[in-house]
């Protein structure tokens, strides 16, 4: 009978001690001499077993879900361990099992029956390494408290300054599901989880490739967050890449909880309304922005994947443009294009038109228009924006409501107070379809972030148009557009590859080209140098 049988046969077989039980305990089955015992503050684990667990007490102290399971082993159970874990993170069952695991590779390897000594154990883990699985050798005492709050299981041992690391991490997480905010009728429908290893697993299945990179971001603070990013070496541009890292490395000291943290450190301009950077859901999406050199950013605890940089016309794309046929995604494109005037700029034309250029407008049409209006107290700029602030209203509200009832409460509530303001004469129906038809060319926009940029951008130019009319429109279009040449994301130029001018990539802008003509290589593919 091994030493862990006699655990298992002893009086503290399935008992889970607390602190006041396992302390006399430990401290009598421990023969070490206390003398010469490390301070509390060393970081280095302590070969008497009673310094090592007064110092996890005080390290874990007023921690409810922690546990200290004691044991012994050896002839006559004269040796004595103790186990560290988070019955909050690590599944119970596991405790015997990485005991027996212990058990299998020492009593297997050394041949030693059933007279097990520390000297044993040391000689085993020390020479032959850490064998078993997910099994991990810890010199050092903070080391070894990081592993247990990442849902280790750490077995300290007496008569050794070293410990046993076990990943017994056992969490429900969220299943690989259909992306819901990147939803499509053709192609795959795997979307990421929060758990960051499943996120590069499904990354690494599609991209399998030694010139995938992955690497991770040491981070400290109060919650030690997993960061990881990946790229294509050969096909990233190597300074493009270097000045990624040097911003990244300064978010070794922060607090991160989502990938928006990451976004706002490293992006280029803070202020600015437009997004620098793309967020996806999809795998191959991100597959996909590798391909092309780019940089993508994962998050342990988020499901959300970063890709750097992320250039306009690109936030203008659908993972779906290269699973239907090339007539048929280019025509959507330039819908797209067209939703995206649609939702900055037709209530300010609608504006413009009918308060300074009504000539413009044709008869019949300016004559529906002027009835529409006829008995309005207030004129189109006031109209579109008590309108307009309610539209956007009713869409947070549906957006924060629950799922089952927020849809309805944003459609009911959008017909009801656009059919009172009709028959109370505050808003003409002419408006009422102008916001209808700038809210649903908003929708049409891929991106989330970038549909709101165009939301914020929509006010502005409203009060432009009725100041100067059509001129007013025209230099606030040219104010932005300005704004967009002088923009960077991550050093490269927003507009590219239109501005700086670049033939060969158009064919991936508004039209889409074939794909035996955009499937390539992508060896040594680097972004221009702007």
């Amino acid at each position: 009978m091994n030493f862990f049988k006699w655990l298992v046969q002893s009086r503290y077989r399935g008992r889970i001690f607390s602190y006041n039980e396992s302390d006399n305990l430990l401290q009598a089955a421990d023969p070490v001499n206390q003398e010469g015992s490390p301070a509390s503050g060393v970081s280095t684990i302590s070969p008497h077993l009673s310094d090592n667990l007064q110092r996890v007490k005080e390290v874990f102290k007023h921690c409810s879900d922690f546990n200290i399971l004691p044991w012994q082993y050896g002839p006559e159970l004269s040796y004595a361990a103790f186990s560290i874990y988070f019955d909050s993170v690590v599944q119970k069952k596991d405790h015997n099992y990485f005991r027996v695991s212990l058990q299998d590779q020492v009593i297997h390897e050394l041949g030693q029956g059933t007279m097990v000594t520390p000297e044993d154990i040391k000689f085993f883990f020390s020479n032959k390494g850490a064998s078993s699985d997910s099994a991990i050798l810890v010199e050092d005492f903070n080391e070894a408290v990081n592993y247990a709050l990442e849902g280790h299981l750490v077995i300290f041992f007496d008569q050794w300054n070293k410990a046993l690391s076990f990943n017994a991490t056992n969490l429900e997480t969220r299943q690989v599901t259909e992306s819901v905010t990147e939803p499509v009728v053709k192609g795959p429908r795997e979307s990421t989880v929060e758990n960051l290893s499943k996120n590069l697993g499904m990354l690494r299945t599609r991209l399998k490739t030694p010139n995938f990179k992955i690497e991770t971001l040491p981070t400290s603070g109060q919650t030690r967050t997993k960061v990881a990013y990946g790229y294509l070496d050969g096909t990233v541009n190597p300074e493009m890449l270097a000045e990624f890292q040097r911003r990244i490395a300064k978010l070794q000291n922060k607090e991160i909880l989502e990938t928006s943290y990451i976004e706002e450190s490293i992006e280029d301009s803070t202020y600015s309304p437009f997004p620098q950077y793309r967020y996806t859901e999809r795998t191959d999406v991100a597959v996909a922005a590798l391909l092309e050199g780019k940089i993508i950013v994962l998050v342990e605890g988020t499901g959300s994947i970063l890709i750097c940089p992320g250039l306009l016309f690109e936030l203008l794309q659908s993972s779906e443009d290269y699973y239907q046929r090339t007539v048929i995604s280019s025509i959507i494109r330039v819908l797209r294009l067209v939703a995206l005037f649609i939702a900055i700029g037709l209530p300010s034309v609608y504006i413009a038109f009918s308060t300074f250029h009504p000539e413009l407008i044709p008869t019949v049409l300016l004559l529906a228009v002027v009835n529409s209006r006829e008995g309005i107290p207030f004129p189109a700029v006031f109209e579109a924006l008590i309108m307009e602030f309610f539209f956007e209203l009713l869409r947070e509200a549906g957006i924060r409501l629950p799922r089952p009832v927020g849809s309805a409460v944003s459609i009911v509530g959008a017909l009801v107070i656009g059919e009172a303001a009709i028959n109370a004469g505050i808003a003409s129906p002419i408006m009422v379809i102008i916001v209808a038809l700038t809210g649903i060319a908003s929708f049409s926009i891929p991106q989330y972030n970038f549909a709101i940029a165009l939301r914020i951008l929509r006010f502005p130019l409203m009060l432009f148009a009725a100041v100067l009319g059509i001129f007013g429109i025209l230099i606030a279009f040219m104010l932005i557009w300005l704004h967009l040449a002088n923009l960077r994301s991550l050093g490269q130029p927003y507009l590219s590859p239109v501005g700086p001018f670049i033939p060969r990539q158009m064919r991936d802008v508004i039209v889409r080209a074939p794909l035996e003509i955009l499937m390539r290589s992508p060896r040594n593919r680097h972004m221009r140098k702007p």
